[in-house]
């Protein structure tokens, strides 16, 4: 595994883990990247270290005593921390893997996995956090009443904002560059997540349903992101009683 060498501070990672066996295998995988790491073994544990250290990156377990993985993800997320949270669990159902993304989660791994999948991720998942703080210099996309600006990583919608997330925004921008072509959904999987789409992950279609609803909210009478069944999105401002066969 080739070593990690960052132009940037070392970045810290956070490991909610109450299996100290597992635990102490992440943390020895990542250490040898160059990464920080700390652990914790519980939820409230796991929160105050948030609160403490605000990480890079938290990886969390959703199977924990005292705070479960969902109320530490939500929790995390109402006090406005914007830092990637992997989520790596046991639990393998698809209902399992939209709650966690719906919940403020950017990616989801299933135990048993590969360390070097993990790491893969990690380092993914960092590099896209520091990429959207750098400045872009990217021109501002004009739909309609709807403003994407890459410089600011604002929406506004009639001049109001649209709160978004790192990876909402991301895809959004992706879709409105790209348009008016149908832009898979592996290629946006690759583009905003960092690596290649795997069969079956439900992740964009979880983070595109919650753009929708955002942006339905702000602007009801218009529909952006339309669905080419069984292929990607497209993004196109149309008002909705000319939506046609777009969904």
């Amino acid at each position: 595994m080739m070593t990690l060498q960052p132009q940037h501070q070392p970045a810290r990672v956070l490991l909610v883990e109450d299996d100290e066996i597992i635990s102490e295998a992440i943390v020895y995988n990542l250490k040898r990247q160059g990464y920080l790491c700390r652990t914790a073994l519980d939820g409230l544990e796991g929160l105050r270290q948030v609160r403490r250290q605000d990480p890079d990156l938290l990886i969390l377990d959703l199977m924990l005593p005292l705070l479960d993985g969902w109320k530490l993800c939500e929790q995390i997320r109402r006090e406005d921390y914007r830092f990637p949270i992997i989520i790596c669990s046991a639990r393998t159902a698809e209902s399992d893997k939209v709650t966690g993304l719906s919940l403020g989660a950017d990616d989801f791994i299933t135990k048993p996995f590969g360390m070097a999948e993990l790491v893969a991720r990690v380092g993914a998942n960092l590099r896209r956090a520091r990429g959207e703080r750098e400045p872009a210099a990217a021109e501002r996309i004009v739909a309609a009443p709807l403003v994407i600006d890459p410089g600011s990583r604002e929406v506004l919608a009639d001049g109001e904002a649209v709160e978004l997330t790192r990876k909402e925004f991301a895809i959004l921008h992706h879709l409105a560059a790209c348009s008016p072509r149908i832009v898979p959904r592996d290629e946006i999987y690759r583009t905003v997540w960092g690596y290649e789409f795997m069969p079956g992950d439900r992740s964009v279609d979880v983070f595109v349903r919650r753009l929708r609803k955002k942006l339905k909210a702000k602007l009801p009478q218009y529909k952006f992101l339309h669905t080419s069944y069984g292929f990607g999105y497209k993004f196109q401002a149309i008002r909705r009683e000319a939506a046609g066969k777009w969904e």
